[in-house]
């Protein structure tokens, strides 16, 4: 007898329920990311092969992107707070190309992801429909945080897809 799997999205608790379904999507390609990197060496975050990014300098740049859509478009804000500030002693990118990142440990880059999403949860959590279809008027573009959510969905799973397939590569490099 086979077993029969329902897939479905859900809200997030304690949100309003259309915002809470899509931090549910913004959590699942997340769980799915840091499922996926258990166990991984220092060796595979850090080694690169051929022009491409490493896996850590994707995790630091996928942490870095979220902080600026939250602080820059959502938040309306030229600083982000001191706190998740120091988690990026470094510019997310130089010269159009990802800064790379080696040397900082998986928990590192988890414990940096970790920090940037709960700020971006805690703001949503009081947020209503309103202010969730407001638009940002920026110098650049006009924004709302809907669309900040769903890019920042894009984003990481985009990402995800590079480092599930350096992960693969790296791994197989290692078996030979």
């Amino acid at each position: 007898m086979t077993i029969k799997t329902t897939l479905h999205i859900t809200a997030l608790p304690g949100y309003e329920p259309e915002i809470g379904r899509s931090l549910w999507c913004l959590e699942d390609v997340r769980k799915k990311l840091v499922k996926r990197l258990s166990g991984m060496s220092q060796s595979q975050l850090d080694s690169k092969i051929g022009a491409r990014h490493s896996i850590g300098s994707l995790l630091y740049h996928i942490a870095y992107v979220e902080a600026g859509w939250l602080y820059g478009d959502v938040m309306e804000k030229d600083e982000w707070a001191p706190e998740i500030n120091a988690l990026f002693p470094m510019v997310g990118w130089h010269d159009g190309r990802l800064v790379h990142v080696e040397g900082d440990s998986l928990e590192d880059h988890l414990h940096r992801l970790s920090k940037v999403r709960e700020v971006l949860l805690s703001h949503f959590h009081s947020m209503d429909l309103e202010d969730w279809r407001r638009a940002r008027m920026l110098e650049e573009y006009d924004v709302t945080p809907e669309w900040v959510v769903y890019h920042l969905i894009e984003h990481e799973a985009q990402h995800r897809g590079q480092i599930f397939q350096l992960l693969r590569e790296l791994q197989e490099q290692e078996g030979n």
